[in-house]
């Protein structure tokens, strides 16, 4: 980007400072179910969202599943928030194949939360750009900052919290806030699950100097405390069966739920498309 072109200055709320603001347009967006989902690989995301924050931007990043999805385009306030986010990468395989299919956005791969994490993370140590881990709790916070330093030797670690489990105060979101912008971080990574992690990030939109990354269950995953799907059950959209089998009680009404009301859906929508241009190449 050529330093001669003018910056525009935004003054953000809650902020003591005003903030340089480079014009940058992030990948465009395809209609999935109402949500706006970007046509990105591994590659384009990351080469974005570093872009972004070397640039000093604040951004906002989601990965989103079937069941992110289903769930924040299941309220217009839900929906209205989400589509406000920056960047929304394809998390789940069959999320991927609807783009693909109502779209034909030709994507070859999903951007999954927990691998984007750790190429962005390998990015990081690279460029000694610092990151911020705000999620899980005391024991998870703690194994996931061994294990990345163990991973990227190097990887600078402005600081790591896990917060309560309830609702922040006013007060507690300002001041977590102020404590992530006093750490120079420029990726900070989000593990609070959908949709906690989403409006955690939505409120803190002002008031946050950096590339906002809502990464779900990565947390658990790179601390070793909960198991990934094997690779093949990945590929082939069956990790929430993986998942499924290991938290029956907590993920079945999830699953059952979601993914027939995705596929239902995704379908509807596919043959309202159709409609649509049979009526416009008659018209």
């Amino acid at each position: 980007m050529s330093t001669n072109q003018p910056q525009q200055v935004i003054t953000r709320p809650n902020t003591d400072q005003a903030i340089p603001q480079a014009a940058y347009h992030w990948p465009k967006k395809v209609n999935v179910l109402g949500m706006g989902v970007s046509c990105v690989d591994y590659q384009s995301a990351v080469s974005s969202i570093v872009f972004a924050a070397k640039q000093g931007l604040s951004g906002l990043v989601s990965c989103h599943s079937v069941h992110a999805v289903v769930t924040l385009t299941s309220t217009a306030q839900l929906q209205d928030m989400i589509n406000q986010f920056d960047l929304i990468t394809p998390d789940g395989q069959p999320v991927r194949w609807a783009m693909n299919w109502l779209h034909r956005a030709k994507l070859k791969e999903r951007v999954y939360g927990p691998e984007l994490m750790l190429r962005l993370c390998a990015q990081a140590q690279q460029d000694a750009m610092p990151v911020y881990l705000y999620g899980g709790n005391e024991i998870v916070s703690e194994k996931l900052c061994a294990a990345l330093q163990d991973k990227f030797p190097g990887l600078i670690i402005a600081g790591a919290e896990a917060p309560p489990f309830r609702p922040l105060t006013l007060e507690e979101d300002l001041q977590v806030a102020k404590r992530i912008n006093a750490s120079g971080a420029k990726l900070i990574f989000i593990g609070l699950g959908c949709p906690k992690q989403d409006q955690f990030a939505y409120r803190q939109r002002d008031r946050i100097q950096g590339i906002q990354i809502c990464v779900g269950a990565a947390f658990d995953f790179h601390a070793g405390v909960k198991a990934m799907a094997p690779y093949w059950m990945q590929k082939r959209g069956l990790e929430w069966l993986f998942r499924l089998y290991q938290e029956p009680g907590r993920l079945w009404k999830r699953y059952v739920t979601t993914n027939s009301v995705f596929v239902l859906k995704v379908t509807s929508q596919a043959l309202k498309g159709q409609v649509g241009r049979r009526a416009s190449s008659s018209s």
